[in-house]
């Protein structure tokens, strides 16, 4: 049963397995879906809910998810058909499609073989408007076609085990990757004789198992459903149509083919941070906070930008900041390979230390944001490593004291975005040497903050509990590593702040002798009591007095924080310890931010 919709018409209905691969049905896996992702959960999820359902319920239909499908007329070699390309649910709906080559070659019954043949590869006839295709084809995806046509398609392709293993567990694309694991892991489960036999599974799949679809011949329409239907948690995610869009203005075959890839890569490597990645694109290009999804930004602020006139009072349009096709893609590759490289933690070539990667560990740990990204990337653009680290000196010192001096979240990303500005400004300059250029960057005012805000917060209030404390400790930690760096710092599972005055110390213990209440008061909470340690909190042994805390409590978790170790090594910790440990830590803190 094709499925039938005529101009902005919306249709649904349910429909059973055996229409879903039937001879009138064609379905296509567009260029800006994601790769095939399931693996044995998912897949054996699937598999035992179906057979759970035949079992107890045989003769019910078992609901097993949505599709949401775009509808469009194809044409091939003068046979007219309809192709679904699928929007939501292509996890689900290529499992299915990889199930039926594995049952069609296991089972011992021919009707069930060519049933199975059908539902995977349609021999045309023009007779009777049939194309010839496989039921499934994916776009752009040449690598994924050729997998399927060896080992879908072709009859004993999934029997082929030594090479499957190979594919799954070497196989640079996540696709092939992945849909090899899943022949493996179906043809598993059913050589398990716990499991429902091939005789009772395939008639309950074919007939009772049913999807629901929702279909437009509008995309506008059908991706507006897509953001409502979900297929088990995998959605389409921005860039997922960011790069459709941008593949088809790509000058070349051959470099479609390329970016493709590339951009599948990049998926694999990323993950769910790929939106974020593209963000930092965004934010370099545009140098405004965004107010939009990420595809409406590159839209409507890169691609297609408008700007507002003052005398006729409307929006004209003004040039693109970055055209559509291979300009996207060379930006996106170029900024991937700043990106590596600043946080590959393999810069000692820079000061010929752990200076840089350090620092970059201190933010990329405990900063709560992100915003001070694209600024080092663009540095690195102009500049390269040429006093990058004195360039991520002065944007941390600006990122943390508007952090801390509690600056607005808007009020922080607009000064990000003026150092972008100021960045490429000089960079501009004609006639001006590198250094020249850096000089003047140094000294601008792009960097400067409330520095008496900045210090009443760290030297008078109290920073336990606020957000940026891990920060401010880890920070403490990098400059007590200073000047050599010579050890590089690692991020840790654990990492907890912990007071040396206990909060609540018991009334018998030492700590009610060596400090007044009100001094407890005033200072339990302030940076020179506090240290990291890499471990949960106890609040038990965090009670115990300073000699036994030592032995029972740090050792062991605190081995490489700087600031933690100095404090172990005093004989005691009484208000007079406690004050010159919190001196000497805001005096380090001034000097480091030139205050």
């Amino acid at each position: 049963m094709a499925i039938e919709v005529t101009g902005k018409q919306i249709a649904s209905d349910k429909i059973t397995i055996k229409d879903v691969f039937g001879e009138d049905m064609w379905f296509c896996i567009p260029d800006y879906q994601r790769p095939y992702v399931w693996g044995e959960d998912q897949i054996s999820s699937l598999l035992d809910d179906i057979s759970h359902s035949a079992i107890n319920t045989p003769d019910s239909q078992y609901f097993l998810g949505s599709l949401v499908l775009h509808c469009e007329p194809k044409n091939f070699k003068g046979t007219s058909y309809q192709e679904n390309s699928v929007l939501d649910g292509q996890q689900r709906l290529t499992t299915l499609y990889i199930l039926q080559a594995v049952i069609r070659d296991v089972t011992k019954t021919e009707t069930r073989k060519s049933t199975c043949a059908k539902a995977i590869f349609q021999k045309g006839n023009p007779d009777d408007g049939i194309p010839e295709r496989l039921r499934i084809e994916f776009a752009i995806r040449k690598e994924v076609e050729t997998f399927i046509n060896t080992y879908i398609k072709e009859e004993g392709g999934t029997q082929k085990k030594e090479e499957l293993v190979v594919l799954a567990t070497t196989s640079k694309d996540v696709s092939i990757r992945n849909m090899a694991n899943a022949i493996l892991i179906i043809s598993k489960w059913f050589e398990n004789d716990d499991n429902l036999d091939i005789d009772t599974f395939f008639p309950y799949l074919r007939q009772y198992v049913i999807l629901v679809y929702v279909a437009s011949s509008e995309l506008e329409d059908a991706f507006r459903l897509f953001t409502v239907l979900n297929d088990r948690g995998i959605k389409l995610r921005n860039s997922d149509i960011l790069k459709a869009q941008n593949l088809k203005e790509v000058s070349t075959e051959e470099k479609q083919t390329e970016y493709a890839k590339y951009w599948e890569e990049l998926e694999g490597e990323l993950g769910e941070d790929f939106d974020l990645f593209l963000s930092y694109i965004r934010t370099i290009l545009v140098k405004e906070k965004a107010r939009h999804n990420l595809l409406k930004e590159f839209e409507d602020n890169i691609y297609k930008p408008k700007k507002f006139n003052y005398t006729t009072k409307k929006y004209e349009n003004v040039a693109p900041l970055l055209k559509k096709g291979d300009d996207t893609f060379d930006i996106i590759k170029k900024y991937k390979t700043h990106f590596d490289i600043v946080f590959s933690g393999n810069n000692h070539h820079i000061n010929n230390n752990w200076a840089f990667d350090n620092l970059i560990k201190v933010m990329q740990d405990t900063a709560l944001s992100d915003i001070w990204i694209p600024p080092l990337l663009v540095y690195r653009h102009c500049f390269g490593d040429h006093k990058i680290f004195d360039f991520l000196k002065l944007l941390d010192n600006k990122f943390s004291g508007d952090w801390i001096a509690r600056e607005t979240p808007t009020t922080r990303i607009d000064a990000m975005n003026s150092i972008i500005k100021k960045i490429e400004e000089i960079d501009a300059l004609e006639d001006t040497s590198k250094d020249d250029k850096l000089n003047t960057l140094f000294v601008d005012l792009a960097f400067k903050f409330n520095t008496s805000q900045f210090l009443s917060d760290l030297d008078i209030n109290t920073i336990y509990g606020r957000r940026y404390a891990r920060y401010i400790l880890r920070k403490v930690d990098f400059l007590l590593d200073a000047p050599l760096y010579s050890e590089k710092r690692s991020s840790y599972s654990e990492m907890s702040v912990e007071h040396i005055l206990p909060q609540n110390p018991e009334a018998t213990s030492q700590w009610i002798n060596d400090f007044t209440p009100a001094e407890r008061e005033e200072w339990t909470h302030k940076l020179g009591n506090l240290v990291l340690i890499s471990r949960r909190k106890n609040a038990g042994q965090g009670r115990l007095d300073f000699a036994d805390k030592k032995t029972k409590y740090f050792n062991n978790s605190i081995e490489s924080f700087p600031n933690s170790l100095k404090i172990m090594q005093k004989p005691q910790w009484t208000i007079k310890e406690l004050k010159d440990n919190h001196l000497q830590l805001i005096n380090r803190i001034k000097l480091h931010y030139n205050i």
